[in-house]
């Protein structure tokens, strides 16, 4: 199956799409480019909140505005250099816990789980980027954010049950 047709499929039957991609395989490759194609898409959410911070919405009177093209660049180097590794940590961290309570999985597993839950969410978190540019804080742009929140979670831990389910 295409990418975006397992993105879809992970909406409607998340463990299935996992039980799919481990069975593939352990590919690093795989894994690296689902978490680059997630940050990149996470950064092109931004943009819209950008564009409003650059025009002097939603700032403190008094702040200084802050060109776009500087935004962008910081925006950039956060979600495409920092975030990588810090999810690489994060999926670290939480394998190294799943070992010692007993848990099979393995570090690829691990990271699978997680890197494909966040590209698999960036729908949700593309559309929650576009209220926040339209909107502000207002309050459908918090429930789009925490619908984002929480499917990140549920995937992430269906992920994680699947790979450990995977090893055994």
């Amino acid at each position: 199956m295409s990418v975006t047709a397992d993105i879809v499929r992970t909406w409607t039957a998340p463990r299935a799409v996992y039980r799919r991609l481990l069975a593939m395989g352990q590919r690093e490759d795989r894994a690296i480019a689902c978490l680059m194609a997630a940050c990149f898409l996470v950064f092109i959410a931004q943009w819209p909140r950008l564009v409003r911070l650059s025009q002097g919405i939603d700032l403190p009177l008094g702040t200084p505005v802050a060109e776009l093209d500087r935004l962008m660049s910081y925006e950039f180097m956060g979600w495409v250099m920092v975030w990588p590794l810090a999810m690489y940590a994060i999926a670290g961290l939480v394998v190294g816990v799943m070992r010692l309570t007993g848990s099979a999985i393995t570090g690829y597993g691990g990271r699978l789980a997680l890197f494909w839950a966040l590209l698999a969410t960036t729908p949700a978190m593309l559309f929650y980027g576009l209220l926040r540019g339209l909107n502000g804080d207002a309050i459908a742009t918090k429930i789009a954010g925490a619908v984002w929140i929480g499917a990140l979670l549920v995937f992430w831990i269906t992920g994680l049950r699947a790979a450990a389910a995977h090893q055994e």
